[in-house]
């Protein structure tokens, strides 16, 4: 007599297991995946949230810095409409200095009038023992490659002005400082004429509203906030 077990196959124990044993692992295995899929997800808004907070926060700083350098020193509109005669006129007088530096904060690119009055200033040396210490610092902060507050010179001036200083004299940095003066002049200037901090000048009142900062790029790609959008629908 033949075995029962192959006469009904729905009676095998082992293929019972086995089948109940499959259907147990893929539903383990869906349930890992899906765990996966939302972590991935989690950690994706936890680390979206973390960089528009780091990104809020660094503009509510300059915010705050912008608040505190227009408390500076009154400007008759005499002498603020003189600064538009020439961009010569508005660097000569400390408060044209001044409110042309509050401006280019704003647009995130004041380390161009930081070099140029760090020039200023190394020319007035007299000491020719201090002339190298402070010529590798301007350039090192200013001139280099990925300096701190690189300033938007071409190769041939970088590499003249990295020789200069290898015997540096008063006027090492004229040429770096010519192409930077022509910069601000060309670009910046016209738009400082135009904006509320100089129009409330001529005006006779000091700026006191907040400013449009110009937001510098984001710490995450579009790629990535694209990516994040995408899982947020596993939540839905």
């Amino acid at each position: 007599m033949e075995n029962p077990l192959f006469l009904f196959p729905h009676l095998n124990i082992s293929s019972l297991k086995e089948k109940t044993y499959c259907k147990a692992t893929k539903s383990t295995n869906k349930e890992e995946t899906n765990k996966e899929i939302k972590t991935r997800s989690k950690e994706k808004r936890n680390r979206l949230s973390l960089l528009l907070q780091k990104a809020e926060f660094h503009e509510n700083v300059n915010l705050e810095k912008f608040e505190n350098l227009t408390k500076g020193s009154s400007v008759t509109p005499e002498e603020a409409v003189r600064w538009g005669e020439s961009f010569d006129k508005l660097l000569s007088q400390k408060a044209g200095l001044d409110a042309f530096t509050r401006f280019l904060k704003t647009e995130f690119s004041e380390e161009n009038i930081e070099f140029w009055t760090a020039c200023e200033d190394y020319k007035k040396n007299r000491a020719s023992h201090q002339l190298l210490p402070k010529a590798k610092t301007i350039y090192e902060t200013f001139i280099r490659k990925d300096a701190p507050k690189e300033v938007n010179l071409d190769f041939h001036t970088k590499e003249v002005t990295a020789q200069n200083i290898t015997h540096p004299t008063l006027d090492s940095f004229d040429a770096a400082q010519a192409k930077v003066y022509r910069l601000m002049e060309q670009d910046s200037y016209p738009r400082f004429l135009k904006s509320d901090i100089y129009l409330d000048l001529i005006k006779g009142r000091q700026h006191s509203g907040h400013p449009a900062l110009r937001r510098r790029s984001r710490s995450f790609t579009v790629n990535e906030f694209q990516d994040v959008q995408s899982d947020f629908t596993i939540w839905l």
